[in-house]
């Protein structure tokens, strides 16, 4: 009777162990059900919003034993009366660190961050550089922990997204599965960052994915609230800043003011973005005129910072303690005006160096501080019409983050989520509308879409500016032993008119020719070196590369109706 029982069990046990197997190779080779999916979300939101805790605990661990100290929310109060060789110290050796990390380990020297997960979901299937993207994550915590001026919601949504990835290439997602994977992993970082999972989710569509579509909704949801569950069990309920009791606003005789806010908002948004590009512009042609090695470039822009930090110790690290005290009125109006300006000062010179982090946090910082500026002049000049200054702290932080970040649903909910009271959503709403809707005319739709554009990745104008660049005239041309195709001989004398495309390009190059030729086919050649003639590969119908384009521009579409 035993001998029959455990041949049963182990029957049982193989079938199952057989069954895992066949669903195993199903997931792979056939993508996941609905269920399925909902519980990979489910995965990938408890595994990135543990990122983001692991990320935001090494931060804490290291500045604890670099600069001595058990509460790490004082840093900054600590600086004043650390010695200043030990203050300009730490970010030149933070900076040497990630100077060497980054010259190993990247091929360009350059920090991966939101911008990345963007152009990935646009252009790669929802995934990215995993190598890169991983000594990135290392650096911007070395950056971070050691006095860089930046923050760290944008390198955790760069290791969510390589969460995302691994995962996608494990079971062989499609494109739109990947891209609604990393969409999940996003919204869990940025939910564990801020314990505020509506807006998580919505950044995620709003920012990354870039479309509101359904099918995405619900994965999407589930991993936020993993990644806030996540965070809560970590930290306890409790919100990333301190703010103050009195939120009240004399509400619709105020509401002018806030429309003037987000106005102002979007200008010190504008300001703050044209500062880091020009000084990054600047970092270029300084290396390039000194022959400045590329991995000393962060320890350079270290020295600078921790000289900056000997006046101005606010500017060392993420930030959120001065953020705070902008929010409860606890710093003057002229402290406000000069710190802003510090700030936005140091954030460029860490962008400009290299040195990694996000964007999302001195957003913040830069924003609170000039709303509260504001709000000593707006109480100041109507007091019996005004509430108090740390209104206008908290919806100028709404509304210059909104702005930068191009995201003014997803900040509107993070503020709202952080207070839970509906007028003061109402007045940040007013802030940020018009912020949003001034800077996105004055850069290109958002700091992280100029980046890309910077980059020659044209995503700001949509889908029809930059699907083209998602196929590369190898894939679309005709051999030119194919049938129909035309001559060698005719082929070569449009060559020798400079008619040509070269093979490795994309359609982003061979549609100008196309439209500057009038022509209905163009030679497709691999060019050689100098001195070297170039090899006929074939020819390039235009009605091929249409034809390619209108199906990818359909696909797109039915993705973001779906």
């Amino acid at each position: 009777m035993a001998d029959v029982r455990d041949s049963l069990i182990g029957q049982q046990i193989s079938r199952g162990l057989s069954e895992l197997r066949q669903a195993w190779r199903v997931l792979r080779h056939a993508g996941p059900s609905q269920i399925q999916f909902w519980f990979i979300a489910l995965m990938i939101g408890i595994a990135s919003g543990a990122a983001t805790v692991l990320f935001r605990e090494g931060i804490l661990f290291l500045q604890r034993h670099l600069y001595g100290t058990d509460d790490v929310h004082k840093l900054h109060s600590l600086l004043q009366v650390l010695p200043w060789y030990w203050v300009v110290g730490i970010p030149v050796m933070g900076g040497v660190a990630v100077g060497l990390l980054l010259h190993w380990f990247t091929p360009d020297g350059r920090v991966r961050s939101v911008a990345d997960v963007i152009e990935g979901a646009a252009l790669n299937n929802g995934r990215v550089e995993q190598r890169a993207g991983g000594a990135s994550a290392l650096a911007s915590l070395i950056t971070l922990s050691t006095g860089g001026s930046s923050g760290r919601e944008g390198p955790v949504v760069h290791i969510a997204g390589m969460i995302a990835t691994w995962v996608s290439n494990r079971i062989n997602a499609s494109p739109i599965n990947g891209r609604d994977l990393l969409g999940c992993a996003v919204a869990a970082a940025v939910s564990a960052s801020f314990n505020a999972p509506i807006a998580g989710t919505l950044f995620a569509l709003e920012v990354v994915l870039r479309h509101f579509a359904v099918h995405a909704f619900a994965p999407i949801v589930i991993a936020s609230v993993a990644g806030a569950v996540v965070s809560r069990a970590t930290f306890g309920d409790i919100t990333e800043f301190a703010l103050p009791v009195e939120r009240l606003v004399t509400f619709y005789a105020e509401l002018p003011a806030f429309l003037l806010l987000g106005l102002f908002s979007g200008i010190v948004a504008v300001v703050l973005m044209r500062t880091i590009f020009w000084a990054d512009d600047m970092g270029d042609a300084i290396q390039k005129r000194v022959n400045l090695p590329g991995w000393l470039r962060p320890a350079v822009s270290g020295l600078v910072l921790g000289i900056i930090a000997l006046k101005y110790p606010h500017i060392i690290g993420v930030g959120y303690e001065t953020t705070s005290l902008a929010l409860t009125g606890q710093l003057e109006f002229g402290q406000a005006v000069v710190f802003t300006i510090v700030k936005i000062i140091a954030v460029a010179i860490t962008m400009a160096g290299l040195m990694g982090g996000g964007i999302f946090s001195p957003s913040l910082m830069v924003g609170a501080l000039s709303g509260l500026a504001f709000g000593y002049v707006a109480t100041g000049i109507f007091p019996d019409l005004s509430g108090s200054q740390t209104m206008y702290a908290l919806a100028g932080m709404g509304a210059v983050a909104a702005a930068v970040l191009g995201a003014p649903i997803s900040t509107t909910l993070i503020v709202f989520e952080l207070t839970g009271d509906w007028r003061t959503g109402l007045a940040v709403m007013v802030a940020v509308s018009l912020s949003s809707a001034l800077a996105s005319r004055m850069v290109d739709g958002s700091f992280f879409l100029t980046l890309l554009e910077r980059r020659n990745v044209h995503l700001a104008a949509g889908p029809q500016a930059y699907l083209l660049a998602m196929f590369s005239v190898a894939q679309i041309m005709r051999g030119k032993d194919e049938e129909g195709v035309p001559s060698e001989e005719e082929c070569w004398e449009k060559i020798e008119d400079g008619i040509y495309v070269d093979g490795n390009a994309t359609l982003e190059a061979a549609m100008p020719i196309f439209e500057k030729s009038n022509l209905s086919y163009i030679p497709v050649v691999t060019l050689g070196g100098e001195g070297e003639a170039p090899e006929l590969w074939g020819v390039l119908y235009q009605v091929d590369a249409l034809r390619a384009y209108n199906r990818a521009l359909a696909d797109t579409a039915s993705e973001e109706h779906s």
